[in-house]
């Protein structure tokens, strides 16, 4: 082998490390803790101030608060996506996305404000929940061919909830009652009759 082709364990050692801290950085977000892991978890956020607000404004972050807490709300079996911390997870989301999907945003709430102005004379924060089904409803219409920003916005939204509600500690643990990964000293199969043979 020539000098070409080598590299010195210092270099090996530092390429390593530095892999090793980018590839565990992600981790932390949007996990359930591990406390055998001795890493202390973040307890999610249900309301930002404006100093710590990444991307959107304060009143754009009223009505994410109140969209995603639409998209999932809260019922007797576990919290909804306020209590998540699942506003505070879009705007790290979009903070960390590209202009493109920053432009969405930004457009995209906008739009619904506009249209809120011109169907109930106020911006989206200012309705009634009965209000706010019905926007909700108008603009999740064309959800699987949007034609509209508001129509794209929300696909975005929907998305964003979802994902940062089922990464909660709060959804995976009260919604799915997920335990973990747990060993089976024996995989008895499918029980149902007709998958017997």
């Amino acid at each position: 082998m020539s000098n070409d082709e080598t590299i010195s364990r210092r270099t090996a050692l530092k390429i390593l490390g530095v892999g090793v801290g980018v590839a565990s950085a992600p981790s932390v977000l949007a996990q359930h803790p591990h406390p055998h892991t001795g890493v202390e978890m973040v307890a999610p956020v249900a309301a930002q101030t404006p100093s710590q607000l990444r991307f959107v404004t304060a009143a754009e972050m009223t009505s994410i608060v109140l969209m995603s807490d639409l998209i999932i709300p809260a019922d007797e079996q576990s919290p909804g996506a306020k209590d998540a911390g699942v506003p505070a997870f879009i705007d790290l989301m979009v903070s960390e996305s590209s202009v493109e999907t920053k432009n969405l945003w930004r457009k995209g709430l906008v739009a619904v404000d506009q249209l809120c102005k011109k169907e109930f004379g106020t911006t989206f924060g200012s309705l009634t929940s009965e209000q706010q089904v019905a926007v909700l409803k108008v603009i999740s219409r064309n959800e699987y061919q949007p034609r509209r920003i508001e129509e794209r916005f929300f696909i975005a939204i929907k998305g964003l909830t979802v994902d940062g509600y089922y990464t909660s500690e709060l959804g995976i643990h009260q919604e799915l009652r997920y335990k973990g990964n747990a060993y089976l000293k024996d995989f008895a199969g499918c029980t149902h009759p007709e998958h017997t043979s």
